[in-house]
């Protein structure tokens, strides 16, 4: 088994190293993990490719390399660049550092890099560690997401998902914010959404009075909803959510036929 794995934290984040674990547990010995991530953190790019400029990539050790682009770049150069056109056996995304439940889901080059796996034909997987009072200040704040990242992804593998549609299924996956031995099991969820919470903005005035913009997040606490992503985690369990990239509105194509 090959395993190409990527993030959104950047080369040298922790999380990166908790899922290289996770796909050499996932490989066995006689396997291979490819690394291609980000040379500095690409947080919230979501799905963007760098189509206008090109990427610089480094080799830094064997089977390690760093691309100055986002996830999904790393992906494209993962596949086409580093392993020559041979499709790897899985992509990994993660561990991210923070939640990709609920609406941050739309926002996170972590999915973006497991999206772009699933658009080049390869089952892909977005591992995310959600942060809070219980696991904020543990000695290893990953614990959750280390401790049950293999098992929950073999899971999903034996589960032999047929998958035979134009916009191949990715998963994203959420580990909840509390200590390994806290965690009560897996729910499928769908996406949430925590009502009230929204991105914004904030503005600062530097030393030279130039004025700044600070991009701010939203109360993570927020229930989303019963059966989805973020409650489930607020409630202690892991949750997989099966995703697509296609983002039609299924629900509304009947009710809008009157226009044509």
């Amino acid at each position: 088994m090959r395993i190409l794995i990527t993030n959104d934290d950047g080369i040298n984040a922790p999380g990166l190293s908790v899922m290289e674990k996770i796909a050499t547990d996932l490989v066995g010995p006689d396997g291979e993990v490819w690394t291609v991530a980000p040379a500095f953190e690409q947080s919230g790019v979501g799905h963007c490719i760098s189509y206008t400029h090109p990427t610089m990539i480094a080799k830094l050790g064997e089977r390690r390399f760093a691309a100055e682009g986002s996830p999904a770049d790393c992906v494209l150069a993962g596949i086409h660049d580093v392993l020559n056109g041979e499709k790897p056996d899985l992509i990994l995304s993660g561990v991210n550092r923070g939640n990709n439940s609920a609406e941050n889901t739309m926002y996170s080059g972590t999915i973006g890099g497991a999206m772009e796996g699933a658009l080049q034909g390869v089952p892909s997987f977005a591992l995310s560690q959600y942060y809070g009072p219980r696991n904020l200040d543990l000695e290893d704040s990953f614990e959750a997401s280390a401790h049950f990242g293999v098992d929950v992804i073999r899971k999903i593998l034996a589960a032999n998902m047929e998958d035979n549609q134009n916009y191949r299924l990715f998963y994203n996956i959420n580990f909840p914010p509390i200590p390994a031995n806290e965690v009560k099991g897996i729910k499928v969820a769908t996406q949430g959404r925590r009502q009230g919470v929204n991105f914004a903005v904030k503005a600062e005035t530097s030393p030279g009075r130039r004025r700044f913009l600070w991009v701010t997040g939203g109360d993570q606490s927020v229930p989303s909803g019963e059966g989805s992503d973020a409650q489930a985690n607020l409630n202690d369990y892991i949750s997989v959510t099966p995703m697509r990239a296609d983002l039609t509105a299924h629900d509304a194509l009947e009710a809008l036929k009157v226009i044509e």
